[in-house]
C-alpha cells in the first residue's frame, strides 16, 4: 500500500475508534476516483441500515465523479436512512479530507434530514 493510503486509514481507525465510543449510528463515506458511496451503518457495526451509491441505477446516469454525482448519493442515503427510522447520524469521512466530493455529500445529507 501507499503511504498516502497507509496515512488515510490510519486517520479513518482513529476516527472510528472515537465513534465506536460515542455508541452512534455512523454515515460512512468512500469516495474512489470514479464512484462515491455512502452506508448508515448501526452503533455496534453489525448491520447496514441504508445505503446509497452512484452505482445505483437511477444516479448511474451522467458523470458519477463530480460534486453532483455526490449530492444526489447524499439526497439519496439521508431518504433511505429516514424510510429506515434514522435521523441522528455520525458523520465517518473514512479518513478523507471533509472538502469537495465529501463534503457535497454531507451538505445533501444535512438537507436531506439527517442531523449530525
Amino acid at each position: 500500500m501507499s503511504d498516502k493510503k497507509v496515512i488515510r486509514l490510519r486517520r479513518a481507525r482513529r476516527t472510528r475508534l472515537k465513534l465506536r465510543d460515542l455508541e452512534a449510528v455512523r454515515l460512512c463515506v468512500h469516495r474512489s476516483s470514479q464512484h462515491m458511496y455512502a452506508q448508515v451503518i448501526s452503533a455496534d457495526g453489525a448491520k447496514v441500515l441504508a445505503s446509497a451509491s452512484t452505482l445505483d441505477s437511477e444516479l448511474r446516469a451522467g458523470s458519477t465523479s463530480n460534486i453532483e454525482a455526490a449530492k444526489k448519493v447524499g439526497q439519496l442515503v439521508a431518504e433511505r436512512a429516514k424510510a429506515a427510522g434514522v435521523t441522528q447520524v455520525a458523520f465517518d469521512r473514512s479518513g478523507f479530507k471533509y472538502h469537495g466530493r465529501v463534503k457535497a455529500l454531507a451538505d445533501a445529507a444535512r438537507e436531506g434530514g439527517l442531523e449530525f
